[in-house]
């Protein structure tokens, strides 16, 4: 599940909602990428945190008595974290569905666990520092996008891990190695010191710093920024749905105006009840038979669960397409994958829109935001982007926990277009840049690239 305004800890998985559970798998079983281990014993399950030289005990799930749809078993284990499996092909190859995802790992039962789970890492300065540096090279994505000799940085910083070490120097030492990067999809929550990081692109937090910092933002400068496009263009302002997290107005009765705030937290009880929510929304939404025109705004999108933004692209499809591909780091080695897994936008047999459609972007357009755009460039009629450059990050966030309980996260997947291109870094680029929300325009009441917005849909 993608995340990324903050380092979320409890994952979801697909609840149970199809058929009884009938066909449970047993043994040890190794993921392709991703670096899990999961030994099936009758009605539970116990996973491991894998790389080559550490081996760190994770979730333990049990058996529920219907599983997810789709699924041939589906387990809950703690904090509602519920883990499906699928049938792969044979009986030594199945298929994990995480929800909120639009992938599926591979697993595949293998003899034994690895000899390094035979002694699991120790909770020691050097021991927690190891599985944090063996993770990161085994499955970051971007060493090379980023310029950096992972082995140096690991070699430099091991050097200064004494038995002194504290677990706050540690903390710094840790955040020392990734914060360069500028990787929103990069995180280190460690609650025992009070500390915690989560990275951001160099030079895409200017909207935080014009409204008094990210705190000031979230609290009360987005609600500020909103409220001047409200003023400006939209006659009635918006009705909420999805918690709040969808929004939808008019800037005149042809004219529609779709805001997307996350693709998170659109309901209580899980992803799959989000799900129903969004489709009530959509079918309110799309059920406008005025509506000509839309414009649709992600340019403070905080990210989420990628299958939502599919669910839009979905009722917006004139024709199916490949939206993109997604591969993950298969191995230690740099620059070998799993195996392709693409995600489709088929059109919608629910109420949708076909008209002319233009997207607000900007650097606060963050994850399943991202994805979510680009899902929406290989629609035909194209879809224009106005704004500024995306945040620039794709993948699902790959969680693990230091044997001492701290939990850091990382990008381990890339999203590519039918043409093989990926936009990790650098972000989607526009069709048409316009600043968003320069010091002028806030002072002065303006949204310039709404304004840009009605004039290319005016011109269509």
């Amino acid at each position: 599940m993608k995340r990324s305004a903050g380092l979320l800890i409890a994952v979801s998985f697909f609840l149970p909602t199809g058929k009884s559970s009938t066909a449970l798998p047993e043994g040890i079983w190794r993921s392709q990428g991703y670096g899990y281990l999961i030994e099936f014993r009758g009605s539970s399950l116990q996973a491991y945190e894998l790389t080559e030289t550490t081996c760190v005990k994770s979730f333990s799930a049990k058996t529920e008595s219907r599983a997810a749809s789709g699924a041939d078993v589906t387990y809950r284990g703690p904090e509602g974290l519920m883990f499906s499996i699928e049938s792969g092909g044979s009986p030594d190859h199945r298929l994990a569905h995480v929800a909120g995802s639009v992938s599926r790992i591979r697993i595949d039962r293998v003899p034994r666990k690895p000899e390094v789970c035979d002694h699991p890492s120790a909770n020691t300065t050097l021991g927690n520092f190891d599985v944090f540096a063996q993770t990161w090279a085994e499955h970051y994505i971007s060493f090379e996008l980023k310029h950096t000799d992972w082995s140096k940085v690991v070699a430099e910083n091991r050097a200064k891990i004494t038995p002194a070490t504290t677990s706050s120097e540690l903390f710094d030492v840790l955040k020392s190695m990734i914060a360069p990067f500028g990787d929103a999809h990069a995180a280190i929550l460690a609650p025992d010191v009070k500390k915690q990081y989560v990275g951001l692109r160099s030079g895409t937090g200017r909207v935080f710093q014009d409204m008094g910092g990210k705190d000031a933002f979230l609290k009360s400068g987005l609600t500020k920024l909103l409220d001047i496009t409200g003023r400006a263009y939209l006659n009635g302002g918006v009705r909420n749905y999805c918690n709040g997290k969808v929004q939808y107005g008019h800037v005149d009765s042809e004219t529609g105006y779709l805001r997307i705030i996350a693709f998170d937290d659109f309901a209580k009880g899980g992803f799959e009840k989000g799900q129903s929510a969004l489709d009530a929304a959509l079918d309110q939404i799309f059920a406008d038979v005025k509506l000509r025109r839309l414009v649709i705004d992600v340019r403070f999108n905080s990210g989420g669960a990628d299958p939502y933004g599919l669910a839009i692209a979905n009722r917006l499809a004139t024709s199916q397409y490949v939206a993109y591909t997604k591969y993950a780091r298969a191995s230690g080695n740099p620059g070998t994958w799993t195996e392709a897994d693409p995600s489709v936008v088929v059109p919608s047999s629910r109420p949708g829109f076909h008209g002319s459609v233009v997207i607000l972007t900007g650097p606060l357009t963050i994850s399943a935001g991202e994805t979510f755009t680009q899902a929406l460039m290989g629609r035909t009629p194209h879809v224009t982007r106005i704004g500024e450059n995306t945040q620039g990050v794709y993948s699902d966030v790959l969680l693990r926990a230091l044997p001492n309980g701290w939990i850091f996260g990382l990008p381990n997947e890339v999203y590519r277009t039918a043409s093989g291109v990926t936009f990790d870094g650098a972000g989607i680029p526009p069709d048409k840049i316009v600043p968003v929300f320069a010091p002028a325009d806030i002072a002065a009441g303006r949204d310039p690239a709404m304004a840009a917005a009605l004039e290319v849909l005016s011109s269509k």
